[in-house]
């Protein structure tokens, strides 16, 4: 009796529940599922992420192409919930500026970076944003062009050691945008560089990793089942490393950006202390990590196309009278062909290749479909970037050229957006791509960048996602000093 009544119990919720969702599986249905035959009773598409970083990539890749065959999107199940990846410009503008609500994942990202602007919820995303504007702007982040250059010629100087042979460039340049980023956020010189085992790198690493398997593992996403598993402790010692140092370099001087920050978010209005900190461990971060996959994966085209590597030294010999010279503001001006190949790299290997958001309601795209509200939806930029409808037959080439004044005629804006668009866009572009020119600036003046010769215009390299999109090998390239 007690079976029976439970078994009723059981059937009447599910019946409600489906019933209640009856228009999200309507609109759910008009929209083709990626590989059906493999998605499951119940568990759908889940079982394939039980996988590593590098079989992760693969599925968004594979999932990237699939919905540009089908007019730009596609859906996958999990359990209850269904996601349409995206990756069709025109329908991407409109979500981007209409689901401003972070995917419910990026909460495993908020246990450790907390509210700071780039993952918070839109209740406290609203007010830190408009805050946090001015003190992006170009006259701000200029100033900063003396520090990027100091500590690009320490990369530079910590590179000449390891010259003539092959290196794993991730730990020099992930220790350069560290440093880069520190004393450009609070004016601390935290000297990263010459110890590229940091503890904070180490750290960092090691939590995008788990956060990258409690998103993409289900089964983890329950805190008390996390809790209970030896990764807790790994997640909590990590946690307590990277804010312990922010801790530790909480302080600031005159002209940094929390020098910048305080005094443009003063008065009651303002941020607090706690907030303050947020914002910076958000900087720290972010800054540190997108930076360097930027300037890693730059690193490993220029040595597999070495006519572009040729190119970009030839205009660095033309600017820089002399080797040693440090670089100054007006030198990022004309170093137009350098741009180029770094906007190429980030069109191909952008460093975020997806973004995740809310539905709270319908939403009708530009291309027809609706999408039902109480679902998620993946951009994918990695598609959009590659979408052959709107960067022609070519599209997988690697040619910085077409980023050529005369040939950089985008069909719609959104198929060009490294680093996000619409309201929660990225608005470090400007300071990044600074700090990543300035970089090669250095780096390319001194050394030769070798690696194997791509015979085809088409990269190859084997990639992983932890959150940001790397590649496997950690950018293994010989440096040449040249004479």
């Amino acid at each position: 009796m007690i079976l029976l009544l439970s078994f009723i119990i059981v059937l009447a919720w599910t019946v409600l529940f489906r019933y209640r969702r009856r228009n999200m599986y309507k609109l759910a249905a008009a929209i083709k599922t990626y590989r059906e035959r493999e998605h499951l009773p119940i568990i759908g598409f889940t079982h394939k992420f039980s996988c590593n970083t590098e079989d992760v990539e693969k599925i968004m890749e594979d999932a990237s192409y699939a919905a540009i065959e089908n007019n730009g999107i596609i859906k996958g199940w999990g359990f209850h919930m269904v996601y349409f990846l995206v990756t069709d410009p025109a329908d991407i503008e409109v979500i981007l500026k209409t689901c401003l609500e972070k995917d419910k994942v990026y909460r495993f990202l908020r246990k450790f970076i907390k509210n700071g602007t780039i993952f918070a919820p839109v209740s406290i995303w609203r007010r830190r944003r408009k805050i946090l504007i001015p003190a992006f702007s170009p006259k701000i982040v200029e100033n900063f062009v003396e520090v990027f250059s100091e500590q690009s010629e320490k990369l530079a100087q910590e590179l000449i050691q390891n010259a003539g042979k092959e290196n794993i460039m991730w730990p020099f340049i992930s220790s350069y945008t560290l440093d880069a980023v520190c004393e450009t956020a609070m004016g601390v010189k935290v000297n990263a560089q010459g110890n590229p085992n940091t503890p904070f790198l180490v750290a960092l690493n090691h939590v995008l990793n788990l956060v990258f398997k409690r998103i993409y593992q289900v089964w983890l996403w329950p805190d008390w089942v996390f809790q209970l598993l030896p990764q807790f402790k790994e997640h909590e010692d990590c946690k307590k490393i990277i804010h312990d140092f922010t801790d530790t370099v909480n302080v600031y001087e005159k002209g940094s950006f929390l020098d910048f920050l305080i005094h443009i978010s003063g008065g009651e209005n303002g941020y607090t202390n706690v907030e303050l900190r947020e914002e910076v461990l958000t900087l720290i971060v972010a800054g540190t990590d997108t930076s360097a996959c930027a300037i890693g994966f730059t690193l490993k085209l220029l040595s597999k196309y070495p006519e572009v590597q040729e190119k970009v030294y030839q205009e660095l010999v033309e600017v820089f009278d002399d080797v040693e010279r440090p670089l100054r503001k007006d030198d990022l001006l004309e170093l137009k062909y350098l741009e180029r190949v770094i906007k190429e790299s980030l069109r191909l290997f952008p460093p975020g290749p997806v973004i995740g958001r809310n539905i709270l309601e319908d939403i009708k795209l530009p291309s027809g479909r609706i999408l039902p509200a109480g679902t998620g939806v993946v951009v994918s930029i990695w598609g959009a970037h590659r979408d052959p409808k709107y960067w022609g037959p070519d599209a997988e080439h690697f040619d910085p050229d077409r980023f050529l004044p005369e040939r950089f005629h985008l069909k719609h804006p959104c198929s060009f957006m490294p680093f996000s668009s619409g309201p929660r866009n990225c608005i470090g572009y400007h300071y990044a791509l600074m700090s990543i020119k300035t970089s090669f600036a250095s780096i390319l003046r001194r050394f030769k960048v070798v690696g194997e010769p791509e015979k085809s215009p088409i990269p190859k390299m084997r990639l992983k996602v932890d959150i940001m999109l790397k590649a496997v090998d950690g950018y293994k390239v010989t440096l040449e000093r040249r004479k």
